[in-house]
């Protein structure tokens, strides 16, 4: 009888390709790319570890994980080193490591200024980053293994992300950053417990199941979407750990009849989960946030900026404004427009492109400051969002999701019109944000948590060549307030 071989499936592609990856072979664009973005994700937990929707979050994670804390003694009477267990970023406190992951991976979604991508529409760092750094604690892994898993984990995060179609995906309701963040968590935390590619390939099936992510939460402005990555996160330490068991997934979990392609989108691309392997990096492709809020808004933050810059407008003087805004995004940020127009909290707040323009136009600002109460209540702001539309344009759509373009136009009451376009937001691979910029968003962020910021900031860029990952933990849980 003549066998017929079965075609290979795109996990255990992506699994053999991640299997493959070494610190030490990856060039220096890529190895340095990767300490800024684990720069970047730290300091945006510590700052979100302060959000009051991180403290549930935390003691859950100490509950049910079992726990350790600063300065404690074991039932002998000597110092507890929390050898074994994974800090949970802004508190004294430890746990295992999968309940770390959901605990930080939360926190750091908190202020919605977390790393993102253009074509898969997600947030990678937030799940991937939180998951490994919290295995690579509790095993007391070196930062070279640390840093390719994380390298590994973006890989197989926005490539899923890329094939799932994100708008598709959020028209049927679904958060890509937990859908696909749960694939990306698995192959960091797989990397970080030495599987083979055929147990990696297993572990991505048995990740299949876990994965979530509901967008209800633009319903209500709930803390739900803060919880979507750190569940993905958990998820992942707990397939990569079932599949080390020898516990057995679907090898098709991408592509087969009921796979995640079936089941999350209506529209996928299925051949964009290998397309061009390792040319770049999909790491490469990762943009750093400098506002806020929902990166479709970023476009319309930077074009509002311009134009008071150049113009020296007064919020006084708008007649009204219109927002260019992607379809894909439109879900998130305009429709329904009334809503939209009227954000009741710090979450509605962020995912309303009427506020992010006029919250900048009235302050200058799209940062953590630009997100608060008072602001929110703010009464020119509120005046500006009754005078904002915003609209779609097949000009903006034609690039998306490769690139994400915005419109604003501005009418002034001495009849003046004023518009612009913003081919690519701050942050994007082609209008990055500088290594120093970068170093002093993270002062800003942990300052408060921590004494020594800009020293915290120099040990991550070089964790690698020097420290531990457990004495950068110990720095992490030593930031408690």
């Amino acid at each position: 009888m003549t066998t017929v071989a079965q075609p290979r499936t795109a996990s255990a592609s992506l699994a053999e390709f991640c299997a493959a990856l070494k610190w030490d072979a990856l060039d220096d664009e890529v190895r340095s790319r990767t300490r800024e973005l684990l720069l970047d994700l730290i300091g945006v937990a510590l700052a979100g570890s302060r959000e009051p929707s991180s403290a549930p979050a935390a003691e859950v994670a100490v509950k049910l994980g079992g726990q350790g804390s600063l300065g404690s003694r074991d039932t002998g009477g000597h110092a507890n080193n929390n050898a074994g267990k994974a800090s949970v970023f802004g508190t004294p406190h430890t746990t295992s490591a999968v309940w770390a992951a959901l605990a930080n991976g939360t926190a750091a979604h908190a202020v919605e200024l977390d790393d993102v991508t253009t074509e898969s529409s997600l947030h990678p760092g937030v799940a991937v980053i939180p998951a490994a750094m919290a295995l690579a604690e509790e095993l007391d892994a070196s930062p070279a293994a640390l840093l390719e898993a994380i390298v590994a984990g973006y890989e197989v995060t926005m490539r899923v992300g890329n094939a799932l179609n994100p708008a598709s995906a959020y028209a049927r309701g679904f958060h890509p950053t937990g859908v696909a963040g749960v694939f990306g968590a698995t192959m960091a935390a797989g990397r970080l417990l030495g599987l083979d590619h055929a147990t990696l390939s297993n572990a991505l099936g048995i990740a299949g199941t876990m994965a979530s992510g509901s967008l209800e939460y633009l319903a209500d402005g709930a803390w739900t979407k803060r919880l979507n990555p750190g569940w993905a996160g958990h998820a992942g330490i707990t397939a990569a750990s079932l599949a080390g068991a020898g516990f057995s997934g679907p090898s098709s979990v991408f592509e087969g009849r009921l796979g995640v392609l079936h089941a999350y989108t209506d529209a996928p691309k299925p051949e964009r989960l290998l397309a061009d392997l390792g040319q770049p990096l999909q790491i490469m492709r990762v943009s750093i946030k400098p506002y806020a809020c929902c990166r479709y808004n970023h476009g319309l933050i930077d074009g509002v900026l311009r134009l008071a810059s150049e113009h020296r407008i007064d919020p006084s003087s708008v007649e009204a404004v219109r927002l260019g805004v992607l379809s894909g995004g439109s879900l998130l940020v305009a429709d329904p427009i009334e809503q939209k127009r009227r954000p009741a909290s710090t979450v509605d707040a962020q995912f309303s492109a009427p506020y992010a323009a006029a919250v900048a136009l009235v302050f200058g600002s799209g940062g953590i400051d630009a997100y608060t109460p008072d602001k929110l209540r703010d009464p020119t702001v509120r005046e500006l969002m009754a005078r904002t539309v915003c609209f779609t344009d097949p000009r903006l759509d034609a690039v998306y999701p490769r690139q994400w373009p915005a419109m604003v136009e501005i009418s002034l009451r001495d009849g003046r019109q004023l518009s612009t376009t913003v081919e690519f937001a701050t942050g994007e691979p082609e209008n990055p944000v500088r290594r120093a910029a970068l170093i002093e968003k993270f002062i800003s962020l942990a300052t408060g948590s921590t004494p020594h910021p800009r020293d915290l900031a120099e040990t991550i860029l070089t964790l690698d060549t020097g420290s531990t990952v457990r004495s950068l933990g110990a720095a992490l849980r030593g930031a408690s307030r």
